[in-house]
């Protein structure tokens, strides 16, 4: 593939997609990096440009899809931060709402969405975030977009120190260095977000990547 992907990141200023940006704006492939997001970024990059939107289901412009070359989406919810119906629009309309925006601006564009170990394309389980992310993945897949890849991390191991969302996420931090050996179970948050750009520069050939794919392609890549 040539030089000059315009790469479109969805969540920014999340944990994987900060990294997603890191990587993108460095990579040699890449002539730019737009994102779309409620709040502006304080970072400034020559590659860099920014759209803001106050409701991200509800876009009057579309303008930052035009000439998309590769789209990830990286926003997601914590299970028990948003009531059922909140936490089923961030997981299943939104990145909906933004792949039928890419295919009407950019039809060839390839997808790459952050989705979760467990994903159940039944939508059938019992949990929620199985079946959203599920719905949200066969959605996805059948649009028929240019290029379609969902990553399925366990415990997102933050190489930041962040602040933990809720007590399981404190434990699961406690513990990495013990699941860490068992590389079905986690991946560092850089780990992720290199592997989802350089899988979305490229012509999709694998839909579905679990911690394993992601792990050993990152090894492939060094």
């Amino acid at each position: 593939m040539s030089h000059g992907d315009t790469v479109l990141i969805l969540g920014a200023t999340g944990m994987v997609g900060g990294h997603a940006l890191e990587h993108a704006l460095a990579h040699p492939q890449v002539k730019e990096v737009r994102t779309l997001g409620r709040r502006k970024l304080a970072q400034e990059h020559p590659k860099l440009r920014q759209w803001v939107a106050a409701d991200l289901v509800k876009l009057d412009d579309e303008a930052c899809f035009q000439g998309v070359t590769a789209c990830l989406f990286c926003v997601g919810a914590y299970t028990g931060a948003l009531d059922s119906t909140a936490f089923r629009r961030i997981n299943v309309d939104l990145p909906l709402t933004m792949a039928r925006a890419l295919q009407r601006q950019s039809p060839d564009a390839r997808y790459a969405l952050l989705s979760g170990q467990g994903a159940d394309r039944s939508e059938k389980s019992r949990v929620q975030f199985a079946r959203d992310k599920g719905a949200a993945e066969n959605q996805l897949a059948a649009l028929g977009l240019g290029g379609f890849a969902t990553f399925r991390p366990g415990y997102i191991y933050p190489v930041v120190p962040r602040k933990e969302p809720n007590l399981g996420y404190v434990i699961s931090r406690w513990i990495y260095p013990l699941i860490r050996r068992h590389t079905k179970f986690s991946i560092p948050s850089d780990v992720l977000a290199k592997v989802m750009v350089e899988v979305a520069l490229q012509p999709m050939r694998q839909e579905i990547w679990e911690n394993e794919d992601m792990r050993r392609h990152s090894v492939a890549k060094g």
